[in-house]
């Protein structure tokens, strides 16, 4: 009952924020935007921007690991302030620190995705959506690349997957071999399934053909 009271205050907190957000970044006042995230950070996970953003990825999923798991709600809420001031930071023209931080942004929620997160709570999958957008014509880091390929193969999002599939295969991210062990699970959905996820049959048996000349 008080983690469900405590997630349910977090997203109340979360959405003031937002809108609170919106409106200095329509009147350009980005510092006071800044300092409401900030603020968020302190009462929620008390943290500041400034130490938040000298982490890694790795080091802000340990600060919430827990019990050999990891609390993937909170996760995906610093995701979620990530995000929000990365984009701060792109209206300020600052795009260096605006796009590290939505790179960090989708790592986690990539991350809190695969570890259990409720997308119910800040609409993960619609958020994921909008940072893939935003950045789609930067390279990834090929670490968040990998959890991407499982994240869109989990959705069915088979087209999605091969994409980050060829990307990692082209930064000799992944072996041929992992990437043949891709296809062959695929290759286990049904024909309707393949279809829907925009990558028909034939496409994943091309796929492995040109990959087996390889090996």
């Amino acid at each position: 009952m008080f983690r469900k009271d405590y997630l349910l205050q977090m997203v109340e907190d979360m959405v003031e924020m937002v809108g609170k957000v919106f409106g200095l970044k329509q009147q350009k006042k980005y510092v006071e935007a800044l300092w409401e995230i900030d603020d968020l950070l302190s009462k929620n996970f008390r943290l500041n921007s400034k130490l938040l953003n000298s982490l890694s990825v790795e080091d802000m999923i340990d600060m919430f690991r827990l019990g050999g798991g990891v609390e993937a709600d909170k996760l995906q809420s610093i995701a979620r302030l990530l995000e929000e001031e990365g984009g701060i930071y792109l209206d300020m023209d600052r795009k260096d620190e605006g796009l590290t931080r939505l790179m960090k942004s989708l790592h986690l929620y990539l991350y809190a995705d695969l570890h259990g997160a409720d997308h119910s709570i800040l609409k993960l999958p619609e958020r994921v959506e909008a940072l893939k957008e935003q950045i789609k014509t930067y390279r990834l880091p090929a670490k968040t690349d990998k959890l991407l390929l499982d994240y869109e193969e989990n959705r069915g999002h088979y087209a999605e997957a091969e994409n980050a599939l060829f990307r990692l295969l082209e930064q000799r991210e992944m072996t041929e071999e992992e990437g043949l062990s891709f296809y062959h699970k695929i290759l286990m959905r049904s024909d309707d399934e393949l279809e829907a996820g925009g990558l028909p049959r034939s496409e994943v048996e091309e796929g492995m053909e040109e990959l087996q000349r390889k090996v």
